[in-house]
Protein backbone atom coordinates (compact mmCIF):
# COMPACT_ATOMS: atom_id res chain seq x y z
CA UNK A 1 0.00 0.00 0.00
CA UNK A 2 1.54 3.74 -0.98
CA UNK A 3 0.07 6.88 -0.43
CA UNK A 4 -1.45 7.28 -4.13
CA UNK A 5 -3.59 4.33 -3.26
CA UNK A 6 -4.89 5.43 -0.53
CA UNK A 7 -8.64 8.01 -0.98
CA UNK A 8 -9.28 10.25 2.12
CA UNK A 9 -13.25 10.23 2.22
CA UNK A 10 -14.27 13.03 4.12
CA UNK A 11 -17.85 14.18 4.47
CA UNK A 12 -18.53 18.51 5.87
CA UNK A 13 -20.96 20.48 7.20
CA UNK A 14 -20.03 24.20 8.43
CA UNK A 15 -16.21 22.66 9.72
CA UNK A 16 -14.69 26.53 8.96
CA UNK A 17 -13.33 26.05 11.96
CA UNK A 18 -11.31 22.65 11.84
CA UNK A 19 -11.10 22.06 8.16
CA UNK A 20 -6.98 23.87 8.11
CA UNK A 21 -5.92 21.74 10.99
CA UNK A 22 -7.30 18.51 9.35
CA UNK A 23 -5.44 19.58 6.03
CA UNK A 24 -2.60 20.36 7.32
CA UNK A 25 -2.01 16.97 8.45
CA UNK A 26 -2.60 15.31 5.08
CA UNK A 27 0.12 14.20 3.00
CA UNK A 28 -0.23 15.65 -0.68
CA UNK A 29 0.38 12.42 -2.04
CA UNK A 30 -3.57 10.70 -1.15
CA UNK A 31 -6.19 11.70 -2.69
CA UNK A 32 -9.21 13.83 -1.19
CA UNK A 33 -12.92 13.30 -1.47
CA UNK A 34 -14.99 15.86 -0.03
CA UNK A 35 -18.57 15.43 0.37
CA UNK A 36 -19.95 18.75 1.54
CA UNK A 37 -22.97 20.40 3.00
CA UNK A 38 -21.88 23.64 4.39
CA UNK A 39 -23.75 26.79 4.69
CA UNK A 40 -20.26 27.96 5.45
CA UNK A 41 -16.85 28.62 3.62
CA UNK A 42 -15.34 25.24 4.74
CA UNK A 43 -15.58 24.00 0.80
CA UNK A 44 -13.93 27.21 0.22
CA UNK A 45 -10.60 26.91 2.33
CA UNK A 46 -10.62 23.49 1.17
CA UNK A 47 -10.42 24.50 -1.92
CA UNK A 48 -8.09 27.28 -1.53
CA UNK A 49 -5.77 24.99 0.77
CA UNK A 50 -5.51 21.99 -1.45
CA UNK A 51 -6.32 22.47 -4.67
CA UNK A 52 -4.00 19.12 -6.13
CA UNK A 53 -5.32 15.39 -5.77
CA UNK A 54 -9.04 16.98 -4.59
CA UNK A 55 -11.89 16.64 -5.10
CA UNK A 56 -15.44 18.15 -3.45
CA UNK A 57 -18.62 18.13 -4.00
CA UNK A 58 -21.47 20.08 -2.56
CA UNK A 59 -24.30 17.60 -1.69
CA UNK A 60 -27.01 17.70 1.00
CA UNK A 61 -27.01 14.26 2.54
CA UNK A 62 -26.72 12.22 5.68
CA UNK A 63 -23.73 11.19 6.95
CA UNK A 64 -24.13 7.94 5.97
CA UNK A 65 -24.77 9.32 1.98
CA UNK A 66 -21.98 11.41 2.11
CA UNK A 67 -19.65 8.33 3.05
CA UNK A 68 -21.17 6.16 0.74
CA UNK A 69 -21.16 9.09 -2.23
CA UNK A 70 -17.38 9.41 -1.50
CA UNK A 71 -16.58 5.93 -1.84
CA UNK A 72 -18.89 5.67 -4.75
CA UNK A 73 -16.41 8.48 -6.61
CA UNK A 74 -13.05 6.97 -5.67
CA UNK A 75 -10.91 5.04 -7.86
CA UNK A 76 -8.70 3.79 -5.36
CA UNK A 77 -7.84 0.15 -4.15
CA UNK A 78 -7.85 2.02 -0.54
CA UNK A 79 -10.67 4.13 1.33
CA UNK A 80 -9.47 6.00 4.39
CA UNK A 81 -12.76 7.55 6.17
CA UNK A 82 -12.49 10.38 8.93
CA UNK A 83 -13.98 13.58 9.99
CA UNK A 84 -12.99 17.32 10.08
CA UNK A 85 -12.87 17.42 13.89
CA UNK A 86 -9.39 15.27 13.94
CA UNK A 87 -5.59 15.37 12.86
CA UNK A 88 -3.34 12.93 11.73
CA UNK A 89 -0.20 12.67 14.15
CA UNK A 90 2.99 12.62 12.38
CA UNK A 91 3.74 8.78 11.21
CA UNK A 92 0.42 8.03 10.56
CA UNK A 93 0.46 7.67 6.80
CA UNK A 94 3.79 5.68 6.49
CA UNK A 95 2.38 2.96 9.09
CA UNK A 96 -0.38 1.90 6.60
CA UNK A 97 2.10 0.47 4.62
CA UNK A 98 3.07 -2.60 7.02
CA UNK A 99 -1.13 -2.93 7.51
CA UNK A 100 -1.53 -4.00 3.72
CA UNK A 101 -2.74 -7.47 4.70
CA UNK A 102 -5.80 -7.06 6.19
CA UNK A 103 -9.38 -5.32 4.50
CA UNK A 104 -10.34 -2.96 7.44
CA UNK A 105 -8.17 -1.41 9.70
CA UNK A 106 -8.95 0.81 12.85
CA UNK A 107 -7.96 2.65 14.96
CA UNK A 108 -8.98 4.80 18.18
CA UNK A 109 -9.58 8.45 18.50
CA UNK A 110 -8.14 10.24 20.93
CA UNK A 111 -7.40 13.65 22.46
CA UNK A 112 -4.38 15.85 23.35
CA UNK A 113 -6.36 18.62 25.27
CA UNK A 114 -10.14 17.96 26.66
CA UNK A 115 -11.44 14.55 27.88
CA UNK A 116 -7.90 12.99 27.21
CA UNK A 117 -8.60 10.15 30.21
CA UNK A 118 -12.30 9.60 28.36
CA UNK A 119 -10.63 8.55 25.15
CA UNK A 120 -8.05 6.84 26.07
CA UNK A 121 -10.65 4.27 27.76
CA UNK A 122 -13.15 4.06 25.10
CA UNK A 123 -9.87 2.70 23.31
CA UNK A 124 -9.33 0.57 25.54
CA UNK A 125 -13.28 -0.45 25.29
CA UNK A 126 -12.20 -0.91 21.07
CA UNK A 127 -9.58 -3.05 21.75
CA UNK A 128 -11.78 -5.47 24.40
CA UNK A 129 -14.77 -5.17 21.96
CA UNK A 130 -12.10 -6.45 18.91
CA UNK A 131 -10.40 -8.87 20.89
CA UNK A 132 -14.17 -10.61 22.03
CA UNK A 133 -14.83 -10.83 18.57
CA UNK A 134 -16.93 -7.36 17.66
CA UNK A 135 -15.45 -4.56 15.55
CA UNK A 136 -15.39 -1.49 17.01
CA UNK A 137 -14.58 0.68 14.15
CA UNK A 138 -15.21 4.41 14.14
CA UNK A 139 -16.32 6.68 11.11
CA UNK A 140 -13.31 9.07 12.20
CA UNK A 141 -10.73 6.26 11.69
CA UNK A 142 -10.92 3.79 9.71
CA UNK A 143 -9.10 2.39 6.64
CA UNK A 144 -11.16 0.02 3.99
CA UNK A 145 -10.64 -1.96 0.46
CA UNK A 146 -12.74 -0.68 -1.49
CA UNK A 147 -13.13 -4.51 -2.88
CA UNK A 148 -14.41 -5.25 0.17
CA UNK A 149 -16.98 -1.99 0.80
CA UNK A 150 -18.04 -3.18 -2.26
CA UNK A 151 -18.78 -6.44 -1.99
CA UNK A 152 -21.15 -6.20 1.27
CA UNK A 153 -22.81 -3.88 -0.71
CA UNK A 154 -21.53 -0.38 1.30
CA UNK A 155 -23.15 1.32 3.97
CA UNK A 156 -26.75 1.08 4.80
CA UNK A 157 -28.52 3.90 3.39
CA UNK A 158 -31.14 3.63 6.27
CA UNK A 159 -28.66 4.41 8.81
CA UNK A 160 -28.19 8.11 10.31
CA UNK A 161 -25.39 7.04 12.85
CA UNK A 162 -23.48 4.15 13.91
CA UNK A 163 -23.04 3.61 10.22
CA UNK A 164 -19.36 2.58 10.24
CA UNK A 165 -19.36 0.43 12.50
CA UNK A 166 -22.39 -2.12 11.10
CA UNK A 167 -20.53 -2.03 7.50
CA UNK A 168 -17.42 -3.66 9.16
CA UNK A 169 -19.73 -6.01 11.05
CA UNK A 170 -20.77 -7.06 7.19
CA UNK A 171 -17.40 -7.12 5.91
CA UNK A 172 -16.16 -9.48 8.98
CA UNK A 173 -19.67 -11.75 8.45
CA UNK A 174 -18.56 -11.82 4.68
CA UNK A 175 -15.13 -13.36 5.84
CA UNK A 176 -12.90 -10.37 5.17
CA UNK A 177 -10.12 -9.58 7.60
CA UNK A 178 -10.55 -7.33 10.35
CA UNK A 179 -7.68 -5.09 12.37
CA UNK A 180 -7.71 -3.10 15.53
CA UNK A 181 -4.35 -1.14 15.87
CA UNK A 182 -4.42 0.84 18.88
CA UNK A 183 -1.08 2.07 17.69
CA UNK A 184 -2.82 4.15 14.64
CA UNK A 185 -4.83 7.10 16.71
CA UNK A 186 -6.17 10.25 15.50
CA UNK A 187 -7.02 13.21 17.63
CA UNK A 188 -9.67 14.86 18.00
CA UNK A 189 -9.65 18.97 18.07
CA UNK A 190 -13.76 19.23 19.02
CA UNK A 191 -15.67 17.65 21.38
CA UNK A 192 -18.99 18.83 20.85
CA UNK A 193 -20.40 15.71 21.38
CA UNK A 194 -19.17 14.86 24.53
CA UNK A 195 -19.87 18.35 25.97
CA UNK A 196 -23.22 17.83 25.60
CA UNK A 197 -23.17 14.58 27.92
CA UNK A 198 -20.36 12.40 28.75
CA UNK A 199 -22.85 9.31 29.78
CA UNK A 200 -25.21 10.30 27.33
CA UNK A 201 -22.97 9.92 24.66
CA UNK A 202 -21.80 6.63 25.64
CA UNK A 203 -24.87 5.13 26.23
CA UNK A 204 -26.05 6.09 23.02
CA UNK A 205 -23.26 4.50 21.73
CA UNK A 206 -23.01 1.39 22.89
CA UNK A 207 -26.95 0.40 23.32
CA UNK A 208 -27.61 1.22 19.91
CA UNK A 209 -24.33 -0.84 18.38
CA UNK A 210 -25.64 -3.50 20.77
CA UNK A 211 -29.24 -3.72 18.77
CA UNK A 212 -27.60 -3.39 15.58
CA UNK A 213 -25.29 -5.90 15.89
CA UNK A 214 -27.81 -8.51 17.13
CA UNK A 215 -30.32 -7.21 14.45
CA UNK A 216 -32.91 -6.41 17.16
CA UNK A 217 -33.56 -2.73 16.34
CA UNK A 218 -36.52 -2.06 14.77
CA UNK A 219 -36.77 -1.28 11.40
CA UNK A 220 -38.87 1.62 12.16
CA UNK A 221 -35.84 2.94 14.70
CA UNK A 222 -32.85 2.81 11.61
CA UNK A 223 -33.46 6.18 10.24
CA UNK A 224 -33.74 7.93 13.41
CA UNK A 225 -30.81 9.05 15.36
CA UNK A 226 -32.21 8.79 18.90
CA UNK A 227 -31.26 12.44 19.51
CA UNK A 228 -27.80 11.67 18.63
CA UNK A 229 -27.36 14.94 16.38
CA UNK A 230 -30.15 16.79 18.01
CA UNK A 231 -27.59 19.01 20.87
CA UNK A 232 -26.08 20.49 17.68
CA UNK A 233 -28.30 21.29 15.10
CA UNK A 234 -28.50 25.04 16.58
CA UNK A 235 -24.85 24.96 15.40
CA UNK A 236 -22.80 23.20 13.17
CA UNK A 237 -22.96 19.15 13.52
CA UNK A 238 -19.91 17.04 13.31
CA UNK A 239 -19.20 15.58 9.99
CA UNK A 240 -22.82 16.26 7.81
CA UNK A 241 -25.90 15.32 10.46
CA UNK A 242 -29.21 14.53 9.04
CA UNK A 243 -30.70 16.72 6.29
CA UNK A 244 -34.89 17.02 5.55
Amino acid sequence: MNLESITVVLPTRNEAGNIGAFLASLPEAVHLIVVDASEDETPDIIQRLRPARTQVLRRKSTITEARQLGAELAHTDWLLFTDADVVFPGGYFESLGGLAEADVVYGSKLSRDRFAVYYRWFGYGQQCSHWLGIPAATGSNMLVRKEALVAVGGFDPELVCNEDSELVWRIKRAGYRIRFEPALPVYARDHRRLDSGLWRKTCHSVFRCALLYWDLIPARWRGSDWGYWSQQQSGRAPGVSRVE
